[in-house]
């Protein structure tokens, strides 16, 4: 990129049934009516004394604006590791740095339409991490955010309680009871794209 081009293209990792890396599209445009099935993550960060950070998604976000939903969601880059995208990514959104990054939820897969007919589809691992820092929130990914204990939050959103968006109510019933003092996962229930960078 030469000192007069403007910032690269980002680009997300398309996939096959099997979770097999098939090529890339612009991140900008892969969300519509027939959204191709891409790799993503999410992100449940803790302060360490059993809070939760929520976070509600830019009002100009053309999935989901305005929803409560986990800490962080986003898209690795192409060849980039899923542990590295999550730390880029919550420093990206919520200005923090994430720490004893683990996996929880390898091969969690979603498929979720917004009234407007946009479509959320993607193979989806689920990460716990800890931040000490003060939150840095970026205006452009997030428009509010707040810590929540842990355990009323869980039992909020499997009885129903409180709105939040619909990969997140999907997760929270497969967490453990505490995330961020389970084990992690293996990396090899990752989906193959996940597995090989």
């Amino acid at each position: 990129m030469s000192a007069g081009d403007g910032p690269r293209e980002e680009l997300v990792v398309l996939l096959d049934e099997d979770g097999r890396a098939t090529g890339t599209t612009p991140k900008a445009g892969v969300h519509h009516a027939a959204t191709p099935l891409h790799l993503a993550f999410s992100c449940y960060l803790s302060d360490g004394a059993g809070r939760l950070l929520m976070t509600r998604r830019a009002l100009h976000k053309p999935t989901w604006p305005g929803a409560w939903t986990n800490s962080v969601c986003g898209h690795p880059l192409p060849g980039e590791a899923l542990d590295d995208a999550v730390r880029r990514r919550v420093r990206d959104e919520v200005g923090v740095d994430a720490h004893d990054v683990r996996l929880l939820l390898p091969a969690f897969r979603y498929r979720a339409v917004m009234p407007n007919g946009v479509v959320e589809n993607e193979m989806c691992p689920v990460f716990a991490a800890t931040t000490t820092d003060p939150l840095a929130l970026d205006p452009d990914e997030v428009d509010d955010a707040r810590w929540v204990d842990w355990s009323n939050f869980r039992a909020e959103v499997l009885e129903g309680r409180r709105p939040i968006s619909p990969w997140c109510r999907e997760q929270v019933a497969l967490l453990p009871v505490d995330p961020w003092s389970a084990p992690a996962q293996p990396r090899s229930a990752l989906p193959p794209a996940a597995r090989d960078v």
